[in-house]
């Protein structure tokens, strides 16, 4: 069965953060000023437990979810995830992807492959060690991820894709760098536009580097041409290099909002659902499920909460919507 919301957008992606837990501070997610040693996180009894992980993402599996992406915080962080990836895969028809700083994919690459992870995305937002240092601003080199990258390699992984979020004067002096180092490797770089999510980080327009700046960067020295989507929905506008070395990908969710197709549904790790990154509040599916709800109910329940979403955030985005409270990225995986 498929499901559509008020504006027929079908749910076809699910997003399950798996820990709020972070071993990275970066400035745009989880600044250091308020998650900081005073923070108190998620006790384990909060989270959802992989076999209430596995049941809820079975229940999105029957109304035509074939995308499942494992997020935290830093889903690395959350112990025995690789038993939680081959759980996932037991379920027909779904492609698992994971999003991860890298920090810890050195020792987890192989492990994650063999359960059956199907694709891996890298947050990278520098390749010179000093920018790198100071976005994750808990000093962690860049060789961890370097290493990380060079593991996911021989355990198989691959095209991979790298994230890299754009801050003006902090790290978009590295756009160009970026596009440079992955140019002809077949992996893949998504440049994002720095976002107003979650009520943490700051956020100014000014700092947004747009994803025109970014595309006429790098095209000034590589040479670019646009690529179709690959599929209905796909959040990223795709760019080949005219000289066949591969494509880039530019996420403008500010200057160029894609809520007429988002098909995304988010599950933070203690069982909240949100119908939208930039959402203020979560329907509780914890509490269906530990209050012994049949698969009947809850899917009754998913049935209406889709469609009765009227979610557009970034396209209504104004100085009234930006200052409403968010939840924040942390906890629903961006």
């Amino acid at each position: 069965m498929t499901l559509t919301d008020t504006f027929n957008r079908p749910l076809r992606d699910l997003r399950i953060s798996v820990t709020d837990l972070c071993n990275y501070r970066c400035p745009y997610c989880m600044p250091k000023e308020i998650f900081g040693s005073g923070h108190h996180f998620l006790p384990k009894a909060e989270l959802l437990t992989f076999e209430e992980i596995t049941r809820l993402a079975s229940n999105f599996a029957a109304f035509g979810v074939r995308k499942i992406r494992l997020t935290g915080g830093e889903p690395l962080i959350r112990h025995g995830i690789e038993v939680l990836v081959g759980m996932l895969k037991q379920i027909p028809g779904l492609e698992l992807a994971m999003t991860t700083n890298g920090s810890l994919l050195a020792q987890k690459a192989e492990a994650l492959k063999k359960s059956g992870l199907d694709r891996l995305t890298i947050s990278l937002d520098a390749l010179d060690d000093t920018v790198y240092r100071q976005m994750n601003d808990v000093n962690s080199p860049l060789e961890k991820v370097l290493q990380g990258i060079a593991a996911a390699e021989a355990a198989g992984f691959g095209p991979l894709k790298f994230n890299m979020v754009v801050k003006r004067g902090m790290n978009d002096q590295q756009v160009v760098e970026l596009a440079r180092h992955f140019r002809g490797t077949g992996h893949i770089v998504r440049f994002i536009e720095y976002m107003d999510v979650g009520n943490s980080n700051g956020w100014r327009l000014d700092e947004v580097v747009s994803a025109q700046e970014i595309v006429a960067a790098i095209g000034a020295e590589f040479p670019l041409e646009p690529a179709k989507p690959n599929y209905h929905g796909e959040v990223a506008n795709r760019w080949r290099y005219r000289d066949g070395a591969g494509e880039i990908g530019v996420i403008a969710s500010v200057t160029q909002p894609f809520c007429g197709s988002c098909t995304r549904a988010r599950l933070s790790a203690t069982g909240q659902l949100y119908t939208c990154l930039f959402a203020t509040n979560g329907h509780d599916l914890r509490a269906m499920l530990r209050l012994d709800f049949s698969d009947d109910q809850i899917r009754e329940h998913l049935q209406t909460l889709w469609q009765l979403r009227e979610d557009r955030y970034s396209e209504i985005r104004s100085a009234a919507t930006s200052q409403q409270p968010k939840i924040e990225m942390s906890y629903i995986g961006g």
